[in-house]
């Protein structure tokens, strides 16, 4: 597919109506949800700086950060002519989107370094898990390149003292530990737990390409309110509440 038909998409609002994403129909493709923007919410840009997003799918994660750090630099590289086509829609003259896989970007974007590196991996080894049966939630949710392989070429797209940017299942921490090569440092993990009492589902990491700060793990965020869901409505927790309905930043204790 090169693109969506009309019928086939929705305009949802993100940040509270500050930003509006072209995005599949539920049930017609892969939907941003809270993760991107929550990854976006972590990136600490100043304004002036580059940003590149590797899978960009349709612009989210990239643009719930410029809609929060005005006068950024942001490119997107993704593979699906699709979603590459969505994320042009969405971000016109703000975002630069490269219709590329990841292992094997044009010459002019390996040419280039960025100030942020960003992703949102697929979550899910297809050895142990289900495949979807819609190809575009597929590829954002399936892993196709190896998480490894997502590490590596973020850290080799950052400038120095660049920093780059992951939010995943916390049961693969451990991967993305083992794969940041050795200039990586000043690393930061930032647990997220669905509720209380509930172990960590997700995690936000970040590290720095020559940084030589302590690796810091922080105490477990918690996302929503009471011990269980009670009835329709988010509830978020009023930090996260912030970030998804104001734009607000998402700190982490250090920061």
């Amino acid at each position: 597919m090169t693109r969506f038909a009309e019928d086939e998409l929705t305009c949802d609002a993100f940040l509270g109506g500050k930003l509006h994403l072209w995005q599949p129909r539920r049930g017609r493709g892969y939907r941003a949800g809270v993760d991107p923007v929550l990854l976006a919410a972590t990136v600490p840009a100043q304004s002036g700086e580059t940003v590149l997003e590797l899978g960009c799918g349709a612009g989210a994660a990239a643009l719930c950060l410029g809609a929060r750090v005005p006068g950024l630099r942001l490119t997107g590289c993704e593979l699906q002519p699709a979603y590459a086509d969505l994320a042009r829609r969405n971000g016109g003259q703000r975002l630069e989107v490269v219709e590329a896989d990841i292992t094997a970007m044009p010459l002019h974007l390996r040419d280039r370094q960025f100030d942020h590196v960003l992703a949102n991996p697929p979550y899910f080894d297809r050895a142990a898990s289900v495949q979807s049966r819609d190809p575009g939630r597929e590829r954002a949710l399936g892993e196709a390149t190896p998480l490894r392989d997502w590490v590596r070429i973020a850290a080799k797209r950052l400038k120095p003292k660049g920093q780059a940017h992951f939010i995943h299942r916390a049961e693969r921490l451990p991967e993305l530990l083992a794969a940041l090569p050795h200039e990586m440092g000043s690393i930061e993990v930032q647990p997220l737990s669905p509720r209380p009492g509930r172990h960590p589902e997700l995690i936000l990491m970040r590290a720095r390409k020559n940084g030589r700060g302590a690796f810091r793990l922080y105490q477990n965020l918690i996302m929503h309110k009471g011990a269980r869901h009670l009835r329709d409505g988010d509830s978020y927790v009023p930090e996260i509440e912030a970030v998804l309905r104001h734009g607000a930043p998402l700190d982490f204790p250090a920061s």
